[in-house]
């Protein structure tokens, strides 16, 4: 279908409800959920599966062909979840067959404008990235990860849950699951207490992920000795799992050590 103001493939899938406002573009093997609304000048290339009750801005692009050289045109996606908000000129690549060919957005993402998500990556749950996050092909991240405007995440990354990382940052190594991270290099903050009391975790809570990242960060043990210590002298609970899980699958590194 299209008209003098909008182009929709007759392929594409559209939902109920769903507002699409002059000069936009939706192709072919797009799907768009219930109750979405697609601003003007917003181009949604084949591959896109887009949930429901998302909002696309003025200027995104979405589907877009990865950039990278041995991409080959293989058929890919990008899969956005449910009450998603895509701000202005925002840009998500999709996957490539050298990865699992799709790049994932989780449910109450918000993306404010300018940022760049490439192939390949993925976005937890309730993750915010602040205005022009710039993030390389196969990063990980979290649910409920904050990043702040102008932050640039090297390749391959993966970032914990529930962490924040600091505007204007070079994210070079893993970030762990929980922690507040800001200076450059890179570094351990404390724990994101603020973001945690704001999400219910009590004091008793906060105070066990301290006590994890002492051992760890603030200690001066090294990263071997540092796991061991907390993997025997600290009680298992699910957290204290978690973080331990991320800390024996990074393939990157851990960013640097800090002052609480």
């Amino acid at each position: 279908m299209s008209n003098n103001l909008v182009y929709i493939h007759p392929k594409a899938h559209i939902g109920k409800n769903v507002t699409i406002e002059p000069f936009s573009y939706i192709g072919e093997d797009v799907v768009i959920g219930d109750n979405c609304i697609i601003g003007p000048n917003v181009t949604i290339k084949s591959g896109s599966r887009i949930g429901n009750q998302c909002q696309i801005y003025p200027g995104a692009v979405i589907g877009g062909e990865p950039q990278d050289l041995k991409f080959e045109g293989e058929p890919s996606t990008v899969t956005i979840g449910d009450d998603v908000i895509i701000r202005e000129c925002v840009t998500i690549n999709r996957g490539t067959a050298l990865d699992r060919g799709d790049t994932k957005i989780g449910n109450r993402v918000v993306l404010m404008a300018y940022t760049h998500i490439a192939h390949d990556c993925i976005i937890g749950d309730d993750v915010i990235l602040a205005n022009s996050v710039q993030m390389a092909g196969h990063v990980h991240i979290g649910d409920f990860a904050f990043l702040g405007g102008t932050t640039a995440v090297h390749q391959f990354v993966k970032i914990g849950g529930h962490s924040m990382i600091s505007g204007g940052s070079l994210v070079r190594k893993d970030v762990p699951p929980y922690v507040t991270a800001a200076r450059d290099p890179l570094s351990y903050m404390g724990v994101n207490s603020i973001g945690l009391r704001r999400r219910g975790f009590n004091n008793d809570k906060i105070n066990e992920l301290q006590d994890i990242y002492r051992v760890f960060y603030v200690s001066g043990l090294n990263n071997s000795d540092a796991l061991e210590k907390i993997k025997t002298e600290l009680a298992p609970t699910t957290e204290r799992d978690e973080i331990i899980r991320f800390i024996e699958d990074s393939s990157r590194g851990l960013m640097r050590g800090g002052k609480e």
